[in-house]
Parts: C-alpha cells; sequence; structure tokens
C-alpha cells in the first residue's frame, strides 16, 4: 500500500455530511465545526450533542442512496457496515472523499490525532492502523507543546513576513540552526527582542544599505 499523502484542508463554508447519530458522529462533528465547515448530519436518531446544536442541519431520516455527491466531504460514523459501504461507494462514484470511522479499508482518507495550541497543529496518523497508538502520541504531543509555543509562533510569523518584504521570499536558510539555538527558550523566558534578533541574524536579515537609506 502507498504511504498516505497529508494535508490541511480548508473547509470554511464548505458543504459536510456526517452519516450517523451517536457519540463517534459527535466527535466528528465537533471538529468539522471547529474547522468552519457546514455540516448536515443524516441519522434517525441523534445524541443531544448534535440534536441540540443549532449551528448543525440534521436531517432525523436514513441515509438515501447517492446524497453523498451534494457535499465536499463526507463521514460516516453509523457502525452499520452495509450503511457505511454505501456511502463510501458513492463517494468513489462521485468524487467525494469519504472517512469510515474504524473502517480503515472504506475510507478515502484517515483522520490524524490532533494536538492544538492556538494555531500550532500536531497530527499523528497511523494510516488507520491504531487509532489508540495515534491518540496517545498525541496526548504526548499535548505535553511537549506548551508554555511558548504560541509565542514562538507569533515570532516566526512575523519574522516570515519581514523576509518577504526583503527579500521577496521567505525560503531562506537559517530557520532550523535558529530554532536549534535557543530561540524558543529565549521565548519562553520573555527575551522576545533577543530571539528576534537571534532569528534575523540567522536569516541573514540585516536590511541593505539601500534599504536601510530609504
Amino acid at each position: 500500500m502507498a504511504a498516505a499523502y497529508p494535508v490541511n484542508l480548508d473547509l470554511d463554508g464548505r458543504r459536510v455530511l456526517v452519516v450517523g447519530g451517536g457519540h463517534v458522529a459527535a466527535r466528528k462533528v465537533a471538529g468539522l465545526l471547529r474547522s468552519g465547515a457546514d455540516v448536515t448530519v443524516v441519522a434517525p436518531q441523534a445524541v443531544h450533542e448534535i440534536a441540540d446544536d443549532p449551528d448543525v442541519r440534521w436531517f432525523a431520516r436514513e441515509y438515501q442512496r447517492g446524497e453523498a455527491a451534494s457535499y465536499r466531504l463526507a463521514i460516516t460514523a453509523t457502525g452499520v457496515r452495509a450503511v457505511d459501504q454505501q456511502v463510501a461507494d458513492d463517494g468513489e462514484r462521485s468524487g467525494v472523499w469519504v472517512n469510515s470511522a474504524d473502517d480503515p479499508s472504506n475510507c478515502a482518507f484517515t483522520l490524524p490525532a490532533v494536538a492544538r495550541h492556538g494555531d500550532l497543529q500536531s497530527a499523528v496518523s497511523t494510516a488507520g492502523r491504531s487509532p489508540a497508538l495515534a491518540r496517545w502520541l498525541r496526548r504526548r504531543s499535548e505535553q511537549e507543546i506548551s508554555a511558548g509555543y504560541d509565542q514562538l509562533l507569533d515570532l516566526l510569523a512575523e519574522v516570515r513576513s519581514e523576509a518577504r518584504a526583503l527579500r521577496g521570499t521567505s525560503e531562506l536558510a537559517g530557520w532550523d540552526s535558529a530554532l536549534d539555538d535557543g530561540l524558543l527558550t529565549l521565548v519562553r523566558s520573555g527575551r522576545i527582542e533577543q530571539a528576534r534578533t537571534l532569528l534575523r541574524n540567522h536569516l541573514g536579515l540585516v536590511p541593505l544599505p539601500s534599504e536601510a537609506a530609504s
């Protein structure tokens, strides 16, 4: 089997279908809503996290053959193999990517375990082979991605914009060496200006004479 190709999807405002109304489906819905997706749930019954959420469009009925084609993405979590298979087949025919919970053979994509800290995300995937291991590694990542990383990200984004303005690109040598040179330690101790200077030096972002004059 070929290696999976990892991506981050921009689902903001895009229509996503979730088939199933149980607790597994509710977890999928919560993640989709955090991503700004326009979520529709199809299930005869639904837990209150789905049924009572005003941001979810819930159709209290069985899945109808072919309806996955109306969405950009679909997730099925019914626990009924025939239904999950139908959703997966419909997605394959219509070019819609489908994830089938706990059924990797019917997944066009798998969902990694994600540790989040502000805009920073660390994703762990086992290609669907062991969600338990992915969750365990995610918890370890959450312990590591703690104090200072959000400020570090802000600083890196700021200097990246500066690099683009001064050099026309942010693809410069020095990012990794700066991070290896104690950048996080400086940020965590509140020495932001010293961290900024260290980063700019590693990137060679000393203004040219013409830039300084202007």
